[in-house]
């Protein structure tokens, strides 16, 4: 290939969303480009690389082993160049004012909130924006640079896309994810039960989700499929929460997110807190390794300093 173009930070951004889902349409509707535009687009970044990165076939599209290098290396090239750019507007003194924080969907509901309304240096701090989405969204924003924190829960069972070498993390907190059902109509007992005698409607988290990858990494919840019959799949917390209280089924929700409907007596756990169905999990932020504007590092000691 000759090249024929000047190297476009998009187009590298365009090369790991195709990387990712190995899909032209879904990649483009993932960059809000239409297929054509995006087909160009990676037809250009291959120009300027001077070889294919991508192999085109009937099944979809796989990565050439040239493409396997280069799409490896991208997001950190990408990561780098949002820094570097941040760091000389901080150096001219045109940082930007907003602190971005990725956080999925349960989280953005009931603990960012309560994050800043507990923590004095933080609501002092300035301006915030909150962008709320499922895990893998908010994993392709902060490696992508588009966040400089993601907040998220954690347990050793998931997979996290966050390689510990490039991105820092600390504990800011526990959770437990407890199987709910809405209650009986004499309200003394749950709706749905998990004793295994008749198959009960679950309501479950997609594969986008955090919470979904830990759930079905967890053996002990695994056991007790036999009796599910999955009724409905969503990547929200608190889509599922409304329909445990609308009596469609039992969902695995955070206790943090279900606590308000259990005080209120909608909803009740289905197991009891020491059973091995009700999984501990952490809360976790996240951060580039990568060193981030003066505004941000600050913001972070604030965060390590109030966990120790």
């Amino acid at each position: 290939m000759q090249n024929r173009h000047h190297l476009e930070l998009t187009w590298l951004e365009d090369c790991v969303a195709l990387a990712e889902t190995l899909n032209f349409s879904k990649a483009a509707a993932l960059r809000y480009v239409t297929q054509p535009a995006f087909s160009r687009r990676i037809q250009s970044l291959e120009e300027w690389v001077g070889t294919a990165l991508f192999e085109r076939n009937r099944r979809g599209v796989d990565l050439t082993r040239a493409g396997e290098v280069f799409c490896g290396q991208a997001p950190e090239l990408i990561r780098t160049l949002y820094a570097v750019r941040t760091e000389a507007l901080d150096v001219a003194g045109q940082e930007q004012p907003d602190v971005v924080f990725s956080a999925t969907h349960a989280l953005s509901f009931s603990f960012f909130p309560e994050l800043l309304r507990r923590n004095d240096k933080i609501v002092r701090f300035g301006s915030f924006r909150l962008l709320s989405d499922t895990l893998k969204s908010c994993e392709r924003l902060i490696l992508q640079g588009g966040c400089q924190f993601l907040l998220c829960h954690y347990h050793p069972h998931m997979h996290i896309n966050l390689e510990p070498e490039k991105f820092f993390s600390i504990s800011l907190g526990l959770d437990r994810l407890i199987p709910y059902s809405a209650v009986s109509a004499d309200s003394t007992k749950p709706l749905w039960a998990l004793n295994g005698r008749k198959k009960f409607r679950y309501l479950s988290f997609s594969g986008e989700s955090g919470l979904g990858r830990i759930i079905s990494n967890t053996a002990s919840i695994n056991r007790v499929k036999r009796g599910m019959e999955v009724a409905f799949t969503s990547d929200l917390a608190a889509t599922l929460l409304a329909m445990v209280r609308a009596g469609d089924g039992v969902a695995w929700l955070p206790q943090s997110l279900a606590e308000p409907e259990v005080k209120n007596g909608t909803i009740i756990a289905v197991a009891d807190k020491d059973s091995d169905l009700c999984i501990p999990v952490e809360i976790r932020l996240y951060r580039p390794a990568t060193k981030m504007s003066k505004a941000v590092e600050e913001l972070w000691r604030i965060f390590v300093e109030a966990q120790q």
